[in-house]
Parts: C-alpha cells; sequence; structure tokens
C-alpha cells in the first residue's frame, strides 16, 4: 500500500497536460479545500477530482473490480473512501464551489476527456 501514490498519478499528470495545452493555469493539491482536488482553479471556484476506478469505485467499470482475497479489510476500505469523496464534493459545493471528477478510464478517448474538460 505503501507504493501507491496519492499525488502526481499517471492520470492526474495526462489532465493536468490537456488542461494546460487548453490554455487554462491552476493550482494543484489544494490543501486549504476539502478533499484537496487534484486541480484547483481558485478565480473561477472550480476544481477537478482525477479518481481511479478501482480505488474510488466507478460504477459500471470494468476496472472496478474488488480482490478476491481479504474482502473483510478491502470492502470497509472502498466504502469509506467513496463516502470521503461524496462528502468532499458536498462540502465543496457548500463553499460555492463546482466540481469535475475525471475518471481514469476515461483517458482512453482524449478528444472526449478534453471536450469534458472545457465544458
Amino acid at each position: 500500500m505503501a507504493l501507491v501514490k496519492s499525488k502526481n498519478t499517471g492520470p492526474e499528470l495526462t489532465v493536468r497536460k490537456i488542461v494546460f495545452a487548453m490554455g487554462y493555469r491552476y493550482r494543484i493539491h489544494g490543501a486549504k479545500l476539502p478533499g484537496k482536488p487534484d486541480l484547483v482553479f481558485t478565480g473561477r471556484k472550480k476544481s477537478i477530482f482525477v479518481h481511479g476506478c478501482f480505488w474510488h469505485r466507478h460504477e459500471g467499470c470494468k476496472k472496478t473490480t474488488t480482490p478476491a482475497s481479504n474482502t473483510d479489510y478491502w470492502l470497509p476500505k472502498f466504502v469509506r473512501t467513496v463516502e470521503r469523496d461524496r462528502q468532499s464534493i458536498r462540502a465543496l459545493r457548500e463553499l460555492g464551489w463546482t466540481t469535475l471528477t475525471v475518471w481514469e478510464c476515461e483517458l482512453g478517448n482524449m478528444y472526449a476527456l478534453a471536450d469534458k474538460l472545457r465544458a
């Protein structure tokens, strides 16, 4: 578990490159905001979370698998992660922020992802 990165992951770097190429400037890992969003657009009050499908349980995604062994450990861990994500998004919205979640599986289609980010 110690080898699993929480910052500057491959999917996060890909999203950052796309957003930067689109001309947007941002801060990373907004420590002062609930949930520490991966990309923060302070002036616009917008934030982007880049989630891995496995860890954050992307519904309907083939990457959202559950390990066959030690399920007593994994299932509560996944539930806590999903609940923490919901609480972070709720807290940001209460502060007047708009949030966007980009899932790891969406990185396969860069054009669709760029359209989603632009919107």
